[in-house]
């Protein structure tokens, strides 16, 4: 597996993205435009919710600069074991 990062989220927990995830990132959610508003959205997040139904956590950012509407980022992490992966990453207009 090719970690591009680990960092430590707001709970303690380690979380890595991996080249493929990045991947899909920009693949399939472009305005996602660096590594960077990922790691302020786990460390820095506005609010995190748990999923226990799909047994993921959202982690959300607000990003005033963007352009777009949607402007909270959203990642996705799923964690086996205190230790989490990234799903995926994108912007949507409100929490929930």
């Amino acid at each position: 597996m090719d970690v591009t990062f680990e960092i430590t989220d707001k709970t303690g927990r380690k979380v890595r993205l991996t080249g493929k995830t990045w991947t899909h990132i920009r693949t399939e959610h472009s305005n996602v435009e660096n590594q960077e508003e990922i790691i302020e959205t786990l460390q820095k997040p506005n609010k995190i919710i748990n999923d226990e139904r799909e047994g993921v956590e959202y982690f959300f950012r607000y990003f005033k600069h963007k352009k777009w509407k949607s402007k909270f980022l959203k990642v996705v992490v799923k964690y086996i074991n205190e230790e989490g992966s990234i799903l995926s990453a994108h912007f949507v207009k409100n929490i929930k």
